[in-house]
Order: structure tokens, then C-alpha cells, then sequence
């Protein structure tokens, strides 16, 4: 198992404190918690132990010998013109462009899709090194105004500004501490709804992003343009129910305003309504009697999820998975809230992703005009152009991104499906170059996430060809349980007690991949981010002789207190909560953090150790906070390295702490390569993968 010999000598581990007086009682099982000094980011020890760690991986990736050499061939193929799907607004075009390597796309305008394409806002002129991201963005329904929220460093806290978007001045106006949020302009364009979290009290934390605080109380405001955030009118809060988050929606006919309630990522919510029509005052009126708006409930239960279509009028078109894990098309009339039926029902087999409409009254109403976009893992990127307008509609290439020097007949994707422990089908697609010989001497990258009803899609990405293409990698994605890759049942299988279902689909497919001939334990890595940072770490721990290196990005490691920091409480819905007893025991038994151990003892020989692991987090992270990736780094350094002489343990466990960056969101393209580079070279070091030169690889 592993890379025992990766390296010639072993780099020296940076000894942790534990404090073994932190003991917490969970329903009466003491649970050690020696590193929770690690959860404090502004402590001095916590940035010295950062700082150790930062120069034990420097140390590693300077040996690395394909390193200097994947920074330049992904940054190379990088450089190309990459586009985003267009969108109209007040009969004007928008879209998203990166000639390359610009560090953020730049967002442009344009009167006609013939005409002049022109710079509306360039995020790139806002920061040295493009930390500063445009977040979200949305055009009034005259097309005069420009709202887009930035982002720096990565957090997902956001500032909103305004552009007046005929002489691209800045407006004053400057919203803050918003965050999980959508932009609703009323079609009057004096304003528009957002959601935000309440000020922080003088004297917290002012580096947004850094903070591991609770995310407590989101509120819905209006905004008028011109007026100073304080003025912003209090549409809804609720102060009995402090976790929920809201979302709101304005519909095309101007009339309603949508509010979705959410308790959790669970796809469930509630859904209210506001007939902004019959507001005797308007919205003024709520803002001098600091009443909130008068919302009437139509979905009053979290029993399923509802997302607004369309409306005609008080008829309104859902997307929702009601009595159907798949999903379907229902219509009600607000006139007959008990009343609903069904407008397209439920695929045999299909999940329905989304619906929208357009044309006047085609179901996809708004223009006859409809963009698609298309991407695969051997296809960059297609946009198609449909006019639904015509006798025959006819579905036309408007844009195709090309990639300079990639050739996608140099390359095979198959999906096979795998028998999981319990007999479940997974499926899972294999990208590889063509002809490979199944003789177990491909390194292989096996690729996984499995929560959150998250599905993982085909989609092109360079670094994944540069090692196909110089590293003769195999990549994989399992399609794992706990996705929405078969919709809601298919959830509902990888969540809550039947968390293991995934790190089973995950094992399985591995072991797929060493049976068919494709790799050998010592070849294959498993790589995965966030949800899927937990499921390498999991399954790191479950079957540490079965790989032969791991990639835990942003992962979910301390399964105990995850809901406690920011917006952590969310996660319950998939995961469940250690405050109740039966969540508790099924989180310990998986719980990355808790579960570490020394397999030379689990199986009675010194040759079985844990592979190399590279976690990686990010400073900036305030979705999941880099504690859980210091904490669970620290505990296995000392389980299998520090706390022994002559440790078995000879592989590396390291960690990649990026500075100025957060969960992953609004990274700067050289981010992107530079992190790309030093991962893959880890983990080509540790496979004793050699460089193939190009020409002999074809």
C-alpha cells in the first residue's frame, strides 16, 4: 500500500501541544478534544503552528520534480478565451468573458449580438492580484443600473455597489456584511430586495472571512437606490427561528414577490407571497411603520422544495419534488391555495434539474430568444443560439471555445457501474487516453463528492488533461449516493444514518478500478473537496492500504462541532447533529477527527500505513472554517508520527494553507494553476509517476 519509498528522507513533523484536560461529555461518552486551541485563527499559536506547516509543505513541493513543469503546461493550455452563456436585460445583452489568464472574467455589454461588444464592470481593476471577485451581479429591467456584490479574499461575505451603467460612474450607495443572498430588482427599478446577517457589535471581528462566529438571524431588505444602507427597509426576519435563510425572487410580471424559507440545505423550503400591486403606499409605507411586509403563505410545511417557474398572473408554474424524488411541473392559482396540479409529471427514470420560461407562454415565456450551454469532459465549452419565434425553431452554434493544442480524439470516457457493498449500482465515468492497455500501471485519480443533492456532471478541465496527457493518469468520478444524480431517493441514501452508504460507494469504486486492470493501490489517488474532502478523509481512515495518495480540500473533518461555526447548522439536513444522541453515535463512528488510527496495529504488520495525505484549506474559508483541516492535520501527525519512535508511519501528511482565499469561490486564475500544480506534483511524486513528453504520448 502507498508510497513508502517516495522519498528519500523523511521531513521533520512540527510538534503540536495537546491539552488533555478538554474532555467533552457527549450523552455520556467522554470525547477528547486535545487541538481545540486550534479553532481560535487569531491566536499567536495558532498562526506558529500555520506557519510550521506552511514551511514543512514548501519544503516537500520543492522536491517535487514534475512541479515547475505542470505549472507551465496547465498555465499554457489555460490561455485560452473562455465565455459565459449571455442574458438580456431592457434589450441589451450581457455576458461574462476571460481572454485567458485574466485572474477574474470581465463582464460585458453589448446593444446587439452583432454590435460592439463593450466593458461594463472588469473586477480585475480592483485588486493587485484578483482577490476581489464579482460574487453576483444583476441588471435592473430598464438595463440604467448595474448591482454586483464583491467578494475578497474568497469569503462569501459580500459588498454590494451600484452602477449607473450608461456612464459606468460608481454610485455611492454600498450595502454590507450581506451574504447568501440573490439580488430582486422591483420592475419599477427604484430598488431591489437582498438578504443580509445583522451588523457586528463594535469591537468584533472586522476581517470578514477570517471569523468562525455562527451565522445567526439572516433578514430581507429593500434597498432604494440613492439612500444609505440604514434607510434599507426591513422586509422579514424571524427572530423565533434565528438559522433559517431567506430568498427572495420579484416575478416577470413586477407583481409578486417570492419568499423561500430555508431551515437547512435540505432541499425543502416554504414558500410566501407579497402582491406588491396592492400596497396602498408601497414599500415607504413599511419603512416609516417598521412593519414588515404583509406575506401571505402559500407552503407553510418544509415537506418538499418549491421553485417558482413562472406566473400568469395569480397562476403560478412550481418546480418541486413533491411526491416526486425526481421532480415535476405543478400549477396553483393563489385564488385556490389547496388546489395543485400536475403540469408535467414525474420522469420514469429522469431527474428534471430545471425548467424556465420563455417565448410568451412555452415553458423552458420571457424572450423567444434561448441560450444553452453545453460542456463535457472532452468539450470546453458550446453555447447554442435557439429562436423559439420562428415556424421550426432551429438550434444554431453561437459560440464554441477552443482550446489551443488540445485534440479531444486523443482521449476515451466510458461509464461503468460499480456494485457498491450492498449491491447498489454506482456509476462512474473513466477518462483516460485512447487504447491504454488494463495491465494495473496507470496512476489513477478517482474523484468523488456524494452530499447535499449535489450532482457531479461531466466538465472540462485542463488540469485534468495535462495529467492524461504527461502523467498517463486515468481520472474517474464516482457518481456516489448522497448526490442528486437520481434525485431525491438517491440523496436520501447517502445522508443521516446512511452516511456510510457513501465512503461504501467511494470504496467500491476504488476497488473497481484496481480489479478492471486500470491501477494498483500504490497508484491510486482519491481527491475531493468540501463534502467530499470529509469522504477522502473517511475513507482514508476506513481503508488506508487501498490508496496510494489523498487530496482532502475545505473538508468537514470534526463531525462533533461542525455546527457550530458559521454557517456550519445548515449542514444537520445531511449530516445530523452530535447534540442529539442517535446522530451523535452514527457521526463518531465516521467522524474524520475521531477516527484516526495506527493500521500497522488495526492489521497486525508494520508494512500498512496511512498513504500520503496533502489536506488543503484556505485562510479565507468561512464556509468550512481551516480548522476542521488543522485539527484533524495536528491529530494525525501525532497519532502517526510524533507520538512514536521509528513511527511506521514514513509517508508524508501535510497540509496546503492558502493565503487571501476562501472555500473556493472567485479564486484568481493564477490561484487556480498555482494550487493545481503543487497538488498534482504531490501526488505525482508520490505515485512515482515519471513526466511524459508530448509527442510520445500521442
Amino acid at each position: 500500500m502507498g508510497s513508502i519509498s517516495a522519498l528519500k528522507e523523511q521531513p521533520s513533523v512540527p510538534l503540536a501541544r495537546r491539552d488533555d484536560s478538554i474532555i467533552d461529555n457527549y450523552h455520556g461518552i467522554p470525547v477528547p478534544d486535545p487541538y481545540r486551541w486550534l479553532e481560535d485563527p487569531d491566536a499567536d499559536e495558532v498562526k506558529e503552528f500555520v506557519e510550521k506547516q506552511v514551511n514543512l509543505t514548501q519544503s516537500l513541493l520543492e522536491t517535487c520534480e514534475t512541479r515547475e513543469k505542470l505549472r507551465s503546461q496547465i498555465t499554457t493550455l489555460f490561455d485560452h478565451p473562455r465565455f459565459e452563456i449571455p442574458f438580456k436585460k431592457g434589450g441589451k445583452y450581457f455576458y461574462f468573458h476571460n481572454t485567458g489568464l485574466q485572474a477574474q472574467s470581465v463582464l460585458y455589454m453589448q446593444n446587439d449580438l452583432e454590435g460592439e461588444a463593450e466593458v461594463l464592470l472588469d473586477p480585475n481593476s480592483l485588486s493587485e492580484d484578483g482577490t476581489v471577485a464579482l460574487s453576483i451581479s444583476s441588471v435592473s429591467e430598464d438595463a440604467k443600473f448595474l448591482v454586483y456584490g464583491l467578494s475578497t479574499s474568497g469569503s462569501d461575505w459580500m459588498t454590494i455597489k451600484l452602477m449607473c451603467i450608461e456612464d459606468k460612474n460608481v454610485e455611492p450607495d454600498s450595502l454590507s456584511w450581506v451574504k447568501f443572498s440573490s439580488i430582486s430588482w422591483t420592475h419599477d427599478n427604484k430598488g431591489f430586495f437582498y438578504c443580509r446577517y445583522p451588523t457586528p457589535k463594535e469591537g468584533e471581528q472586522l476581517d470578514a472571512g477570517t471569523e468562525t462566529n455562527i451565522n445567526l438571524n439572516h433578514e430581507v431588505y429593500y434597498h432604494y437606490l440613492g439612500t444609505d444602507q440604514s434607510q434599507d427597509i426591513l422586509c422579514w426576519k424571524d427572530a423565533e427561528h434565528p438559522k433559517w435563510t431567506f430568498g427572495t425572487e420579484v416575478t416577470e410580471d413586477g407583481k409578486y414577490v417570492i419568499l423561500s424559507i430555508f431551515e437547512s440545505c435540505d432541499p425543502v423550503n416554504k414558500v410566501y407571497y407579497c402582491d406588491l400591486s396592492v400596497l396602498p403606499y408601497g414599500l415607504d409605507e413599511f419603512g416609516k411603520r417598521n412593519d414588515m411586509l404583509p406575506f401571505v403563505k402559500l407552503v407553510d410545511k418544509f415537506e418538499a422544495s418549491y421553485e417558482a417557474v413562472s406566473n400568469d398572473n395569480s397562476r403560478f408554474t412550481f418546480l418541486t419534488n413533491k411526491d416526486a424524488p425526481r421532480y415535476k411541473l405543478v400549477r396553483v392559482d393563489l385564488r385556490e391555495p389547496e388546489i395543485w396540479t400536475d403540469v408535467l409529471p414525474e420522469a420514469e427514470k429522469d431527474v428534471l434539474e430545471s425548467a424556465d420560461a420563455v417565448n410568451g407562454n412555452q415553458l423552458l415565456r420571457k424572450d423567444s430568444e434561448v441560450f444553452l450551454g453545453f460542456t463535457g469532459f472532452l468539450t470546453p465549452g458550446i453555447i447554442y443560439q435557439c429562436n423559439l419565434a420562428t415556424e421550426v425553431p432551429e438550434m444554431k452554434i453561437f459560440r464554441e471555445i477552443v482550446v489551443s493544442g488540445f485534440d479531444r480524439t486523443d482521449f476515451q470516457v466510458n461509464q461503468v457501474f460499480v456494485s457498491s457493498k450492498d449491491g447498489t449500482r454506482i456509476p462512474m465515468f473513466i477518462v483516460s487516453r485512447k487504447n491504454i492497455i488494463l495491465d494495473s500501471s496507470h496512476p489513477c485519480l478517482l474523484y468523488g463528492y456524494g452530499g447535499f443533492n449535489i450532482s457531479i456532471t461531466p466538465s472540462f478541465t485542463v488540469s485534468r488533461i495535462i495529467l492524461m496527457r504527461h502523467l498517463g493518469v486515468v481520472f474517474s468520478i464516482a457518481n456516489i449516493r448522497g448526490g442528486g444524480e437520481y434525485g431525491e431517493e438517491w440523496h436520501k441514501a447517502g445522508s443521516l444514518s446512511k452516511k456510510q452508504n457513501c465512503f461504501d460507494d467511494f470504496i467500491s469504486a476504488a476497488e473497481f478500478l484496481v480489479s478492471a486492470g486500470y491501477t494498483e493501490p500504490r497508484k491510486l489517488c482519491i481527491e475531493g473537496g468540501s463534502n467530499g474532502g470529509l469522504l477522502v478523509a473517511a475513507c482514508v481512515n476506513q481503508r488506508p492500504d487501498l490508496f496510494g495518495c489523498a487530496l482532502a480540500h475545505v473538508g468537514v473533518m470534526d463531525m462533533l462541532r461542525f455546527h457550530r461555526f458559521t454557517i456550519g447548522h445548515a449542514w444537520t439536513s445531511d449530516y445530523g447533529c452530535s447534540d442529539k444522541e442517535e446522530d451523535f453515535h452514527w457521526l463518531m463512528k465516521y467522524s474524520p477527527l475521531h477516527n484516526v488510527k495506527r493500521p500497522w496495529e488495526q492489521l497486525g504488520h508494520e508494512s500498512c500505513q496511512y498513504p500520503p495525505i496533502m489536506l488543503l484549506t484556505a485562510d479565507h474559508d468561512d464556509r468550512v472554517v481551516p480548522l476542521h483541516s488543522l485539527k484533524l492535520l495536528a491529530t494525525m501527525q501525532y497519532i502517526l508520527c510524533t507520538s512514536l519512535e521509528n513511527s511506521p508511519q514514513t509517508n508524508p501528511i501535510i497540509a496546503r494553507i492558502d493565503c487571501k482565499a476562501g472555500h473556493g469561490a472567485g479564486r484568481p486564475t493564477q490561484k487556480l494553476i498555482d494550487e493545481a500544480a503543487d497538488r498534482y506534483s504531490f501526488m505525482a511524486k508520490m505515485l512515482g509517476v515519471s513526466w511524459i513528453n508530448q509527442a510520445s504520448s500521442l
